[in-house]
């Protein structure tokens, strides 16, 4: 058993514009002033309110959960308006079907909802290649070990036989916590620097990087 999770905004598919433009429009249905972008996209891979509570400390919970639903609302509004574009990152799908030849077993962790995901995956005709799904609706946010957990349970892998791929800390220390092997990559949300403070064993400067690593 060989098994690679992935995160998934910032790792397999660039999101960046509709989760920012979501975002904004969340702060403004309260009235408040959005954070600025490069901020919001440090939160990605967190859930929701996890993303609300670094946004904005030291409010209260319930504003924290008001903003992630008029985020989901904005995202959903998008959506059906055929805003939202989550493309894979250039030289993703080749990695994926790559390892799949190869006989590795693939999986996701995310801090999407399963409705999020189950789109973005289906958008990019991936998600027949993914055996198990980790979202922030069933676990507890990223870097909790859940979600791999969860992941290596469904596989039915061990943690040695395991790594999580991901662009931000929140991935790696997720996977340090589980006992997995984390691999940054420096193509989304997180500097290298930062993925190896949080566990990351090596950061890979692409895709094809990412594939000589894996399949060596």
């Amino acid at each position: 058993m060989k098994l690679a999770v992935f995160d998934c905004d910032g790792t397999l598919v660039d999101g960046q514009a509709p989760i920012c433009e979501a975002m904004e429009a969340a702060f403004a249905a309260q009235g408040l002033a959005a954070p600025e972008r490069p901020a919001i996209r440090r939160a990605v891979g967190l859930s929701l309110p996890q993303a609300m509570r670094s946004l904005l400390p030291g409010r209260d919970d319930a504003l924290h959960h008001a903003l992630a639903e008029n985020y989901k609302v904005a995202f959903r509004t998008a959506r059906s308006d055929g805003r939202v574009s989550q493309p894979l990152f250039p030289g993703i799908a080749q990695v994926l079907h790559g390892l799949v030849e190869a006989g590795w077993t693939l999986g996701v962790a995310t801090g999407m909802s399963d409705r999020g995901l189950a789109h973005c995956l289906a958008d990019n005709g991936i998600a027949e290649l993914f055996v198990t799904l980790q979202t922030a609706d069933r676990h507890p946010s990223k870097p909790h070990p859940a979600m791999l957990e969860a992941a290596l349970f469904e596989a039915g892998a061990q943690a040695s036989e395991a790594v999580m791929i991901g662009d931000t800390s929140y991935d790696m220390a997720m996977a340090r916590d589980a006992g997995v092997r984390g691999i940054g990559v420096d193509w989304g949300y997180h500097l290298p620097h930062e993925l190896r403070a949080s566990g990351a064993e090596t950061v890979v400067e692409s895709p094809a990087a990412l594939s000589a690593l894996l399949l060596a």
